[in-house]
């Protein structure tokens, strides 16, 4: 599991005193207009922030889209075009001619020009590109009457937001994941200047606030508020196997092919049954840079017949392929660099749609599978571990399939009552009521405690 021993900060930053951010409900509702910063979008690994803008529509938020990179992807989910919000695209000038000329487009607006004197010493702190973004981006929040900036990942859409804030004096508040803060290249320091000048930061996981807390210091920790990544429910029917789908166990694996998947342990794993006389078939979906490592290392192994490899496929084609495989396996590990998933959607999923889920027991995936109730953990590392999980489950399969039909009703309970974008998206809504509201803090609504499921 991600060690909970973090480094300390040399030098912190002193935050702005402000009450705890869940104690009581802003007196009165101001919508307005709200912000996405983005880094890139769409893109098709992040179904989670479509998720999440999609319920915040559905909830009657009037949004606008602010991308910051244009996307590179050539698949998209077909979702993406029930998003209403309009979406607009900054540009990083590539010249001195339009750099110049960016700059006096937000110039003339004239709230803008008067904040720039002000925030000249941050902005040249900044990368070129990240000043004009953040310059553009401060001009087009005025126009577009945005009362709130909100944006995903601590790194550069943090950035502009934070500094865009700072020129128009819009609130800004952001969502910390994985990589954005537990990759050896953070700068804490730099966390830590967007954390205070945010008006509350976001974890998606009781761990993910633990680590923050930590890090960040006690002075900010009341500012770091646990909203949990959402599924649209109804787009994920519960839909259990009653058993074994065939004479082979069929395993599923999603995610990109980088070492904090584990997938080079898992086709260890495979390998390590077939000797012991226990062959499962693998459909392993996702694209990376270990693509072809993976590939000669199952070809290796001399799993060809028994691994395919897919490529990427949208959300509603691996939704599909949840109901017609017998186990879905994730062997999350802590990357060489640190990184770790903070609790990918595709578990989430899997566990509302009803197949057996093994996980690796990194950051939050314990949140979420309690071994032997909603699914089973494992040390994505050990592959021994990993390879007598899945015959575990593989015999339960054939041998006692209402001791698994228990296992995946607990394990939908769980995903419906701490994941339902609905609730999300009324946690994020009051945040940003009440961040417009000087001096109001939100009531966000509280996921209901576990209860016991037999």
């Amino acid at each position: 599991m991600l060690s909970e021993q973090t480094p300390t900060i040399s030098t912190p930053a002193t935050p702005t005193p402000r009450p705890p951010a869940t104690t009581t409900a802003p007196t009165e509702r101001h919508p307005g207009r709200r912000a996405y910063v983005l880094k890139m979008y769409p893109r098709f690994s992040e179904t989670f922030i479509v998720s999440e803008i999609l319920a915040r529509e559905a909830a009657g938020e009037d949004l606008v889209i602010f991308s910051l990179r244009p996307s590179t992807d050539t698949r998209f989910h077909p979702e993406l075009a029930r998003v209403r919000a309009e979406v607009i695209h900054i540009d990083r000038p590539s010249s001195a001619r339009s750099f110049w000329q960016t700059f006096a487009e937000a110039a003339s607006e004239s709230r803008v020009a008067a904040a720039v004197p002000g925030h000249l010493g941050e902005l040249l702190e900044l990368g070129h590109d990240d000043a004009i973004q953040a310059l553009t981006l401060a001009r087009l929040a005025l126009d577009h009457e945005v009362t709130h900036l909100h944006a995903h990942f601590a790194s550069v859409a943090t950035t502009v937001a934070r500094a865009a804030s700072a020129l128009t004096g819009i609130p800004y508040s952001f969502t910390t994941h994985a990589k954005d803060i537990f990759h050896e290249d953070v700068v804490l320091t730099d966390l830590v200047r967007k954390a205070a000048d945010a008006d509350h930061v976001i974890a998606i996981s009781d761990f993910n606030r633990r680590y923050l807390s930590r890090v960040l210091g006690p002075e900010l920790a009341d500012r770091i508020v646990v909203v949990r990544n959402g599924l649209e429910i109804d787009r994920f029917p519960y839909r259990p196997n009653q058993g074994a789908t065939g004479a082979v166990p069929s395993l599923l694996a999603v995610g990109r092919l980088v070492e904090k998947k584990g997938f080079a342990h898992l086709l260890n794993a495979l390998a390590r049954l077939r000797a012991d006389g226990t062959s499962c078939r693998l459909d392993l979906v996702g694209t990376g840079p270990l693509e072809e490592e993976l590939r000669t290392r199952s070809h290796t192994l001399g799993l060809d017949d028994l691994v395919t490899f897919h490529g990427a496929l949208t959300q509603a084609e691996v939704r599909d392929m949840l109901t017609d495989h017998d186990v879905l396996v994730a062997p999350f590990v802590i990357g060489s660099d640190g990184n770790a998933d903070g609790l990918p959607t595709v578990l989430l999923e899997g566990m509302a749609t009803g197949i057996p889920c093994i996980a690796g027991a990194v950051t939050a995936v314990p949140e979420v599978i309690d071994h032997g109730r909603t699914g089973w953990l494992v040390d994505g590392t050990d592959e021994a571990n990993i390879a007598s999980t899945l015959a575990e489950v593989a015999a339960a399969l054939r041998t006692d399939p209402a001791g698994i039909r228990a296992v995946t009703d607990a394990a939908r309970d769980r995903v419906c009552r701490m994941h339902d974008s609905v609730v999300q998206a009324e946690q994020l809504g009051r945040l940003a009521d009440a961040a417009a509201v000087p001096g109001a803090v939100p009531a966000v609504p509280a996921v209901r405690e576990m209860e016991s499921v037999s």
